[in-house]
């Protein structure tokens, strides 16, 4: 059964109700989690997740909120055992940071670790990203302060489609992207350099003809109605705040 489990939901400042933006998506022999700006290990136990049953990384961009976490759920995951191999995706620029930061811990040291894949993208438009049995997962570059991208799950047994914008100011990529999905997950941090209000997020959703609006990346004071209306003023379809702990069935 495929789902998407929204495991944080808060801009770059969280609070106890908001954990900084991170998802898990979740199809057959496959749990994939997008960014890591904490150790989700508590989380992915909650929702009954082995911490043998995370497959693969993905890393949007390397910014503190996204990538910060990374370390010590790899250290986790050898504490705890782990022996199976786990792929971490992402452009070339942000794994070089991640592999650099992971080095200033002498990673390459610790005794008995699992094997980590760098599946390194060049920043083209609609690059392959992963597929197998479950998904095709495609990545774009957006348009934010460093390299970025968003991506877009086509979940096989079902057909459906999810996309998720990251971090962004409104752009052509991610309305290519989102085209006639079944759900979009579009940042809305406000009229920030780099990022998307409410409404840009609504109107990047009506130009590419989607079905449902989850709005995330958010400032944890952001009033719900507030921000369901600035986007429901372009968008006619059904708009959400995505909140922490949500889970989108996508069968």
């Amino acid at each position: 059964m495929g789902k998407i489990v929204i495991l944080g939901s808060a801009n770059a400042v969280p609070d106890e109700n908001h954990a900084n933006t991170h998802l898990l998506i979740q199809e057959g022999s496959r749990a994939i989690l997008v960014d890591c700006p904490e150790n989700p290990i508590v989380k992915l136990r909650q929702i009954g997740l082995t911490l043998d049953c995370l497959t693969d990384i993905i890393l949007t961009h390397f910014h503190p909120d996204h990538v910060s976490g990374v370390p010590l759920l790899l250290m986790d995951l050898w504490l705890s055992g782990r022996r199976l191999p786990i792929t971490i995706h992402g452009l070339t620029d942000t794994l070089d940071r991640m592999e650099s930061m992971m080095n200033l811990y002498n990673w390459e040291s610790w005794p008995g670790f699992f094997q980590v894949y760098f599946h390194r993208l060049q920043g083209e438009a609609n690059s392959t990203l992963l597929q197998d049995d479950d998904f095709v997962i495609t990545a774009s570059p957006v348009k934010h302060l460093i390299p970025t991208v968003g991506i877009r799950i086509d979940f096989k047994r079902s057909g459906k489609v999810m996309v998720y914008s990251s971090d962004t100011e409104p752009c052509q990529n991610v309305v290519d992207l989102a085209h006639e999905a079944d759900i979009l997950i579009h940042e809305s941090a406000g009229l920030l350099t780099g990022h998307s209000t409410p409404g840009q997020g609504g109107e990047v959703a009506q130009q590419a003809g989607v079905k449902t609006l989850y709005l995330i990346h958010y400032p944890t004071d952001a009033e719900p109605e507030k921000w369901i209306g600035n986007a429901s003023q372009i968008f006619i379809n059904p708009v959400f705040l995505a909140v922490d702990d949500l889970e989108i069935e996508m069968d």
